[in-house]
């Protein structure tokens, strides 16, 4: 590893992939300077236009089709695997193997096996950095409730209502990919819920028990592509051979916290006409605060504060005060400048300092390593293990062998 510069590559060149190379070239360019330059290195995708039009568009030097030439080569430090769920463990293993800071995308693995394999590797290599995507936690609004809670400015914390509604498969015509089979690590509960479970632990702490889980798949089928296709790719049907549907559309359960709180949980990737909602309510003994992705650059609070007579909910813009905001954007000052994609960038950030070696207590807070990714696997097999028992409470902590 250069001390002066890092040299980065990016495993996957769809949709997320292509936010992590933009992450990357970003970097540089938020909150202070003196970290090691980054260099752009490569990208690579089994389908080669996605990688060489990534590569072209993002700044990085080359363009591969086959991750394992991202492995080999010693000038990588760090890497993003940004690829289906079932190809984690092989991917993150032989590259930590190589020497190389990893970080990879939500969920960890497709299995409690695999998930329980990479935290292992972690474990066993700790001058290496090794994270797990999960970017809400660096969402200023969400960050910034994170915040009210820990501080006590809501009081007592009784309840948190969490939902990601999607619609991306509504569309019966939507070919089969890997979303939409496998146990674990897809299906809704795997891919949105993910980011609800480690948001909401974020929020109000960890988990204890789960109980009321609901599972449905409400399209059984997809039609099968010969070809390669990309998310919200639609096919004839009557050309079409058709394969099952194995994992869940819709995920419902309830959550009780270790401090006593409960949430109620709600995923889909078929909410017809909500293409990316996901929405947070947090409720306390002395106030609430509510955030919703599709306004993001605020958040609504009710709290105590108000003069007697004049409560109620008010809309509170995401400014400077709040975190990462400030030195952040390019331009911090309340209701402009943040989306979804700052979030990948300041995880980079984070991940970055990490590798770096800046201190704790000077840095951003630590990205989700591969336990806390393995943590979110437990939690969804408790979850499933709940569905499949007609909603019975299940003990998180039986799952943490």
């Amino acid at each position: 590893m250069n001390a002066e510069s890092l040299s980065v590559a990016v495993i996957g060149a769809g949709m997320a992939g292509t936010t992590h190379a933009n992450a990357w070239r970003q970097v540089g360019t938020v909150f202070n300077l003196g970290l090691p330059k980054v260099r752009l290195a490569a990208i690579a995708d089994a389908y080669e236009p996605f990688a060489r039009d990534a590569a072209e568009r993002y700044g990085y030097e080359k363009a591969v089709t086959d991750w394992r030439a991202i492995a080999d080569d010693p000038d990588i430090d760090i890497v993003s695997i940004v690829v289906g769920n079932a190809l984690h463990r092989e991917i993150a293993q032989a590259l930590i193997e190589a020497g190389k800071h990893v970080l990879c995308e939500k969920p960890l693995a497709d299995t409690l096996e695999s998930a329980r394999a990479m935290a292992e590797v972690e474990a066993a290599h700790p001058e290496l950095v090794t994270s797990t995507g999960f970017t809400y936690r660096r969402n200023a609004a969400v960050a910034e409730i994170a915040r009210l809670v820990d501080t006590g400015h809501l009081g007592e914390v009784t309840h948190i209502n969490a939902r990601y509604w999607c619609d991306y498969g509504c569309d019966p015509n939507t070919p089969m990919a890997w979303r939409y089979s496998g146990p674990m690590g897809s299906g809704a509960l795997g891919d949105v819920g993910s980011h609800l479970i480690d948001t909401a632990e974020t929020i109000c702490g960890r988990l204890v028990t789960v109980s009321g889980g609901a599972m449905l798949t409400a399209i059984t089928q997809c039609p099968v592509a010969k070809g390669h296709v990309t998310r919200g790719t639609a096919l004839d049907l009557a050309k079409a051979s058709m394969a099952e549907v194995t994992n869940d559309d819709v995920a419902s359960f309830t959550g009780v916290f270790a401090n006593g709180a409960i949430d109620t949980f709600s995923a889909s990737r078929i909410a017809w006409g909500m293409p990316n909602a996901m929405m947070i309510d947090v409720h306390g003994s002395k106030g609430r605060a509510a955030w919703d992705l599709a306004r993001t650059v605020e958040i609504i609070v009710d709290d105590a504060s108000a003069p007697r007579g004049l409560s109620g909910a008010r809309q509170v813009l995401v400014n400077p005060t709040f975190p990462y905001f400030e030195r952040g954007s390019s331009m911090a000052f309340g209701g402009v400048g943040l989306t979804q994609i700052e979030q990948f960038t300041y995880q980079a950030y984070a991940f970055l300092q990490e590798v770096a070696g800046v201190p704790e207590d000077e840095a951003l807070p630590r990205c989700a390593s591969f336990a806390d990714g393995y943590r979110e696997i437990l939690i969804a097999a408790a979850v499933a293990e709940s569905a499949a028992t007609g909603g019975a409470a299940v003990d998180v902590s039986r799952y943490n062998d």
